[in-house]
């Protein structure tokens, strides 16, 4: 079983999840294609994300955990 993901879980983390990148995506995360964001994965947070653009935290993190 894999760790609960939340605000905290580190960008990381989310995309060693089959079908996080689908989700991502959904939401317009920008980091996807950001090529900052290949530098901070280990330290940028789904919440950082969420509040720097704007995202439904709540909806994001519903439906990366529905994936474990």
């Amino acid at each position: 079983m894999r760790k609960n993901i939340n605000s905290k879980t580190s960008l990381s983390e989310i995309f060693d999840l089959a079908g996080a990148e689908e989700i991502l995506a959904r939401y317009k995360v920008p980091c996807l294609t950001c090529p900052m964001a290949q530098y901070e994965m280990k330290s940028l947070t789904l919440g950082d994300i969420c509040k720097m653009y704007g995202i439904d935290q709540k909806g994001l993190i519903a439906d990366l955990n529905k994936l474990n």
